[in-house]
């Protein structure tokens, strides 16, 4: 990459991240008005559950990267107010396996509806063609992100999609 490439990847990724601030700061007005609002961490479980329903704990400890008791900790809130059922493993008495409730599924349903007017919102005062172009980078990073995790080796994690 020629010392022009890496200083306009620099750039970018520097308003990649005060971008990534800025959305931090929509997805966190879409958890407040929500009716159950969870934690980060509990709706990062809830990803993993919508992406891969019926796994058991090992697995969304992996894919969170997290400890057994922590991921225990938060399915056991996340039962408690409704948005993951635990059952028995067919192939194990001492394993469970956790599933996306339908209130789980609903919460998510719901929050990504309320980002997405957020968002609208502010893309709606971006000039037409200026919309365009986001769409078109964003499709791209989205493609660039997906073949760097095929390249790295962390092919055995699925494409989560994300509220």
């Amino acid at each position: 990459m020629s010392p022009e490439s890496q200083e306009q990847a620099s750039d970018a990724a520097r308003a990649a991240s005060a971008v990534t601030e800025l959305m931090e700061v929509l997805w966190g007005r879409g958890r407040e008005v929500a009716s159950s609002p969870v934690s980060p961490p509990q709706l990062k479980v809830l990803f993993v559950l919508e992406e891969e329903d019926g796994v058991n704990l090992r697995t969304v400890t992996e894919r969170l990267g997290s400890t057994p008791p922590s991921v225990s900790r938060l399915c056991d809130r996340l039962q408690a107010v409704g948005f993951v059922k635990r059952t028995a493993s067919p192939n194990s008495r001492r394993e469970l396996r956790l599933w996306l409730s339908e209130s789980g599924r609903s919460f998510l349903r719901d929050l990504r509806a309320r980002r997405e007017v957020e968002l609208q919102e502010v893309i709606a005062r971006m000039p037409p063609r200026k919309r365009a172009m986001l769409l078109e980078g964003l499709t791209s990073f989205r493609q660039a992100a997906n073949r760097s995790d095929e390249h790295s080796g962390s092919s055995e994690r699925p494409n989560f999609r994300t509220a």
